[in-house]
């Protein structure tokens, strides 16, 4: 890739109601291309499509854009295509007028009728008909009966295709509306578009928009067309049957810086077999020749598992910060000072921060939260034992998490028990499940009162 500031590479979502982690990935890699050869990220908004345009839409996507680092400052624009429908009629009559399209007519039934192949494509039977334009009639490109279109990708090379292969493809409506492929060529060649980073299920689309470019006098753009995103079993991820709504695992809790990290990995590998890297360190090193051409994994357990070294990372003020908006949507209120000192316990346990809901909701409401699974598999003999024992223990103890432990240590040596087993029934007494932060330290927190009436209520229960 040059290095010189001409470059200029574009991302250009359509709004969808929602952000695709794989068009987010796309946005950074074109972001990443842009930062290190001192070139310019456009933001074009593909709007055209009234069914799948919204003013909320268009702004969902620069809200997860900005959530990832890249505000207005970062890209040029946003443009939207709509403002150049213009510009995209007038490309379609020069291209009519210098020979290069014609109108036609067929309908999909009388292309099959004459080709008798409901897979093949168009045909070429209005090539020379002369057709005028008129309501219902479509313009197609003509394409080169002879030769080949080579597309140079900075992935896959210089794949060539072979012009007596493509259709004779819609350019222009019957309705006069321009179709996507003119229409992308000639916003790349108005706002100078050098490169273009996006799926590889574009990469069909390739000789076609470059044709166009090099009908309409211009230089085709270096194209990158990155792999596919699948999940574990292989298969395109999808909205109706995969969460893959960049929306949707910021509301869960995963961290910007997070989700930066992870998605630069799908595709490409940093040196040194690193997982975690910094931001900056990855500006350095990505190359875009580098990412592999092969299908990238959204491994959402690796995800997660990054995730939760990024929370690690944090400060204590900062953790504490971050879980705040998800205590505020909790169906109890937080006191301040209890969470302050519940949120270091918190801190190395928490893999989204959205987990932190249940693991300190004991601490808030009135009573322990009840779960079936937690009480039948902690509450069996001699249970009532050892909340009689912790009882007895607690009511004179100094209210200290060493000391606690240490006097419920004894109440399970008396049952031949090790603490593992002595503590189960105590803590899901207290805070209702079995597993959950640091057990004596939670107690210390929640008090010599709280903790007695818990228990004593669990016993009383159990008889």
């Amino acid at each position: 890739m040059s290095s010189t500031s001409s470059i200029r590479v574009r991302f250009a979502p359509s709004p969808t109601g929602m952000f695709h982690v794989g068009g987010a990935r796309s946005a950074l890699f074109n972001w990443v291309m842009a930062r290190q050869s001192g070139g310019t990220l456009v933001l074009r908004i593909e709007d055209t499509d009234a069914s799948r345009n919204s003013p909320e839409w268009t702004e969902g996507i620069i809200r997860a854009l900005a959530w990832l680092g890249m505000d207005g400052g970062e890209y040029e624009g946003p443009y939207f295509q709509s403002a150049n429908a213009d510009k995209h009629v007038e490309a379609a009559a020069r291209l009519r007028a210098d020979g290069r399209a014609y109108y036609c007519d067929c309908t999909r039934d009388e292309i099959v009728a004459r080709t008798g192949d409901s897979h093949k494509g168009y045909d070429g039977h209005c090539r020379d008909r002369g057709l005028d334009p008129a309501p219902g009639r479509a313009l197609r490109f003509r394409t080169p009966d002879e030769g080949q279109t080579t597309v140079v990708d900075l992935l896959r090379g210089k794949p060539v295709f072979e012009n007596a292969v493509l259709e004779d493809f819609v350019i222009a409506r019957g309705d006069g509306s321009v179709t996507f492929l003119l229409a992308n060529a000639v916003d790349d060649i108005s706002q100078g578009i050098t490169h273009v980073v996006r799926g590889e299920e574009h990469l069909s689309n390739a000789p076609k928009q470059q044709l166009l470019w090099d009908a309409l006098g211009a230089e085709p753009p270096v194209w990158a067309h990155v792999p596919v995103i699948v999940n574990e079993k292989r298969q395109k991820l999808s909205k109706r049957r995969d969460k893959v709504a960049l929306e949707d695992y910021r509301a869960e809790g995963y961290l910007a810086d997070a989700m930066r990290n992870y998605l630069m990995l799908l595709g490409w590998a940093p040196a040194g077999d690193r997982e975690i890297v910094p931001w900056d360190v990855i500006v350095d090193e990505f190359r875009i020749e580098d990412v592999n051409s092969s299908p990238a994994f959204f491994d959402v357990k690796k995800l997660k598992a990054i995730n939760g070294d990024y929370i690690r990372a944090l400060t204590p003020e900062e953790f504490a910060a971050a879980c705040l908006p998800f205590l505020e949507d909790a169906p109890f209120d937080v006191d301040p000072a209890v969470f302050a000192a519940l949120a270091p316990l918190a801190h190395t346990r928490v893999a989204v921060l959205s987990e932190i809901v249940p693991m300190v909701d004991f601490a808030f409401l009135p009573e322990p939260p009840y779960d079936e699974a937690s009480w039948n598999k902690a509450m069996k003999e001699p249970a009532a034992a050892i909340l009689d024992g912790a009882l007895a223990a607690y009511r004179d103890a100094p209210w200290e998490a060493e000391e606690l432990k240490t006097r419920l240590e004894a109440v399970g040596a008396e049952h031949g028990l090790k603490l593992g087993r002595t503590q189960a029934p105590v803590r899901v007494a207290v805070t209702g499940r079995t597993v959950g932060l640091p057990l004596f330290e939670s107690l210390e927190i929640l008090g010599r009162e709280t903790t007695l009436a818990r228990i004593e209520a669990a016993r009383a229960r159990l008889t």
